[in-house]
C-alpha cells in the first residue's frame, strides 16, 4: 500500500496541471502557448425546397366562396398528388374566411362578399419537381405562391469539411505568429468548435400568379449555392527560440 501510495504521488508530479485553461509546468510556470480562432467555410447547394401554395376565391356568400375554394384546392391536391408527392409532404398551413366590405360616409358598412383562402405547404424532396409543382398547382386551381424556400437537407459532411479548413487555418496563422515572435510552434494544446447552426433556408419570393397567366413552358428554378461557415478556437505550444 505504502509503494502504491509513493507511485501515485510521483504521477501527480509529473501529470500536466492546468489553470484557467492554460498548462502549467511542475515548476509552476505556465507553458507559453499561441491562441488562434480559426473560420472554415464551405459552399453547399441546396436539394430541397418548400412551396407555399394558396387558393383564394371570392363569392357573395361565405359559403359559396368556402365551397369554390374546396373545389379548387382539392383538384391542385389531385394534381401534386399526380407528381408522386406523398400526404408527409402536404399540409395546410393556413384557412382563411374574411368578409370584404364597402364604406360610405354616414352609413354602416355593408358586406358586398366573401374571400376564402386556403395555403398549403409543400416539401420538395427532388429539385427537379419545383418547376413542375409549381406548373401543377397553378395549372389545377391554385392562384397563388406566397413563398418558395430552398434548403440543403444533410450538412454534417460540409460541416466537418469546414471544421477540417478551419483548424487548418488556425495552424497556418499559429505558425506564422510563433515564426514572428522568432520561435517555433509546438504542439496542440487545445480545440473548441463553436456552436453550430445549418444555413436558414433561403426565400426566394414569389409574387400573386393567377391560374390564367401561367407560362406553358416548365417554371425554371435555379436554387444557387449557400455557404456554411464553422469557427474553432485553437491553443498551440510556443517554443521560444534560443
Amino acid at each position: 500500500m505504502k509503494h502504491a501510495a509513493r507511485l501515485l504521488a510521483q504521477m501527480a508530479l509529473l501529470a500536466p496541471l492546468t489553470l484557467h485553461g492554460q498548462d502549467i509546468r511542475a515548476t509552476g510556470e505556465p507553458i507559453p502557448q499561441i491562441a488562434v480562432i480559426g473560420r472554415g467555410e464551405i459552399k453547399i447547394s441546396p436539394d430541397r425546397a418548400t412551396v407555399q401554395i394558396s387558393v383564394q376565391t371570392r363569392a357573395t356568400t361565405a359559403a359559396a366562396a368556402a365551397a369554390d375554394n374546396a373545389n379548387k384546392q382539392q383538384s391542385a391536391m389531385v394534381a401534386l398528388r399526380a407528381l408522386g408527392l406523398g400526404n408527409d409532404q402536404l399540409s395546410t398551413i393556413n384557412y382563411n374566411v374574411y368578409p370584404e366590405q364597402r364604406y360610405e360616409q354616414g352609413k354602416e358598412p355593408v358586406i358586398v362578399a366573401y374571400n376564402v383562402t386556403n395555403t398549403i405547404l409543400v416539401d420538395v424532396r427532388k429539385l427537379s419537381q419545383v418547376g413542375p409543382v409549381i406548373d401543377a398547382a397553378l395549372s389545377h386551381g391554385a392562384n397563388m405562391i406566397t413563398s418558395l424556400q430552398f434548403y440543403a437537407s444533410n450538412t454534417e459532411t460540409a460541416r466537418r469539411t469546414a471544421i477540417a479548413s478551419a483548424i487548418e487555418k488556425a495552424r497556418a496563422d499559429a505558425e506564422a505568429a510563433a515564426r514572428a515572435a522568432h520561435g517555433s510552434l509546438g504542439t496542440l494544446l487545445g480545440i473548441d468548435i463553436g456552436s453550430y447552426s445549418p444555413p436558414p433556408p433561403r426565400p426566394m419570393m414569389m409574387g400573386k400568379l393567377m391560374a390564367g397567366g401561367a407560362a406553358q413552358a416548365d417554371t425554371p428554378i435555379n436554387p444557387g449555392e449557400e455557404t456554411l461557415s464553422v469557427e474553432v478556437s485553437t491553443r498551440w505550444r510556443f517554443i521560444p527560440g534560443q
